[in-house]
């Protein structure tokens, strides 16, 4: 099937991204001129939440907020599943003057307090967890439950218990925040290699300016959450953006991705666009044939990856799929999400492999003597501009080996092609080195992931006296398919350098990844590679 150009909501010499500071002002505009316009679309009953709704919510929350004793500029946790409660709690702690740190409900006990500690957070609001999950446990601060009650008429209440006293105590890496500080961001890891990221209100500003530039999103447009507002791709791209751009996301009913429901969703909403991992694009890849409704579902205008590499064959059955382009994004929480981004096919060429061009930031590729590489000459990629981040809090020697000159060193791989394109090759810090050799994990995947009747595969070193270490993989197949490791082997063979074959292949049931959906390397190494 044709892939259609994606539609802009603009023409493209009038388009202007959302003239917001914040995420104070986020919905002013929208309440002003569109009030009556749905913000959101929650609950099993798919109530619709207007923008005058949402923000007389959030203003709620902040007036409550404002009578406990905190100040401008401090710290609270927030634990919520993506549901209204999470928005609500997230917009009104800003309007407050607050830090939000947004956290993995998920995670025990024992991490979710340690991160609180860390931050020095004196409180935490505490929504809805998913459908399914376990409450969360005691946590070391006052909590205050929230809750949003929402009717089918579009009414809405939220009940704030701020019961539990807070005593307040700047500590932890708090007291380096201040009124102009918006978020911080843990990155992905368990606690004591999770960094802190702060991210500024203009660090939030310049970053759902470039994403809403990027796609041209607008009041036309909606979504379906799928991915954690927690983490950075479904807080920026699909949650704040949308509300910037005066669009409108539809929250699943469980609070989290669903395969199950989720092109109903779609049609709910009727969904313009939406933003998922690649490991989510496989799963609805899986299912198309007996879930996917064709005509049924709203035209999209275009589809987006982003926070794991996407391999080409996924890119394309996909797109042959859902008829519409599949866009290949780049971010970090240190950039605030988006550093690159393939255009809309109506602003540039599509470049499967590619991660796109940069989206308002600038960007190089350096050596390791800091020297900007040729084109096409694999180097680190640094990243530069308004949303990159200063540092990390509470870690003065992690933010002076990754920040330099207000250059972010990404510990990422790539190269730029003579069009600006960025493609990517891997991590410094996964490379495997067999004996002098140095190979890339992920281009390893990327070949296994090719093989027919694959349907992921992670790649790992392993110990070794002789070499220091070989090449190890563990791969999903496909159920149904009769396929061995011998004849993976040999599809490898026949792509690979031999000393990139894998040396140790297992074929396993399912792969461990983390919250947002990537391969969790570190639990793939302690499981298989020893």
């Amino acid at each position: 099937m044709a892939v259609p150009a994606a539609a802009s909501v603009h023409d493209a010499d009038r388009y202007r991204p959302p003239a917001v500071t914040g995420l104070v002002d986020l919905l002013d505009r929208h309440v002003r001129e569109r009030p009556h316009a749905r913000a959101l679309v929650v609950t099993g009953d798919r109530v619709h939440l207007s923008y005058r709704a949402l923000a007389a919510l959030a203003d709620d929350v902040a007036a409550r907020l404002g009578g406990t004793g905190l100040h401008r500029g401090d710290a609270v946790g927030l634990v919520c599943a993506n549901n209204a409660e999470f928005v609500v709690a997230l917009l009104g702690a800003a309007r407050a003057g607050l830090v939000v740190a947004p956290i993995d409900p998920a995670l025990p006990e024992s991490q979710l307090s340690a991160r609180l500690e860390a931050l020095g957070a004196q409180a935490v609001l505490l929504g809805p967890s998913a459908a399914g999950a376990p409450p969360v446990a005691r946590l070391p601060v006052p909590t205050w439950p929230l809750r949003v009650d929402a009717s089918r008429a579009g009414t809405a209440a939220a009940v704030l218990d701020t019961g539990a006293a807070v005593v307040r105590q700047v500590r932890g890496a708090a007291a380096e925040l201040s009124s102009h500080d918006a978020l911080v961001l843990f990155t992905a890891g368990t606690t004591d290699r999770a960094k802190m990221v702060p991210l500024t209100h203009a660090n939030v500003a310049a970053s759902v300016r470039n994403i809403c530039a990027t796609y041209e999103l607008g009041p036309d447009d909606a979504t379906v959450a799928v991915m954690p507002f927690f983490h950075g791709h479904g807080l920026f791209a699909a949650l704040l953006a949308s509300l910037a751009s005066g669009g409108c996301v539809l929250l699943p009913e469980r609070g989290r991705f669903s395969a199950r429901t989720f092109w109903n969703d779609v049609r709910a909403a009727s969904a313009t666009w939406f933003t998922a991992v690649p490991t989510i694009y496989e799963i609805l890849l899986d299912r198309s044939e007996i879930e996917y409704p064709g005509p049924q579902v709203p035209p999209l205008k275009f589809v987006r990856s982003c926070s794991a590499p996407l391999n080409t064959a996924t890119q394309r059955a996909l797109e042959r799929t859902l008829g519409a382009p599949l866009l290949s994004a780049y971010g970090m929480t240190e950039s605030t999400h988006q550093a690159t981004s393939e255009p809309l096919s109506q602003r540039g060429p599509l470049k499967h492999g590619s991660v796109g061009r940069p989206t308002g930031v600038d960007l190089r590729v350096v050596d390791q003597d800091g020297s900007t590489c040729p084109v096409g000459t694999e180097g680190e990629v640094w990243v530069h501009g308004p949303t990159v981040a200063r540092g990390y809090l509470g870690n003065p020697a992690e933010t002076a080996r990754s920040f330099a000159d207000r250059w972010f060193r990404t510990g990422d791989l790539g190269s730029l092609d003579k069009d600006g394109y960025l493609s990517l090759t891997g991590r410094i810090k996964n490379l495997i080195n067999r004996g002098g050799e140095k190979i890339s994990p992920e281009h390893v995947e990327d070949i296994l992931a090719g093989c027919p009747g694959v349907a992921e595969a992670a790649v790992f070193a392993v110990p070794d006296a002789t070499y220091g270490q070989r090449v190890g993989a563990a791969v999903v197949v496909r159920e149904g398919e009769g396929l061995g490791s011998e004849q993976i082997l040999q599809y490898c063979r026949d792509r690979l350098a031999a000393y990139e074959v894998p040396d140790r292949l297992e074929v396993v049931a399912a792969l461990p990844h983390t919250a947002k959906g990537a391969l969790d390397r570190r639990a793939v190494e302690a499981r298989y590679a020893q």
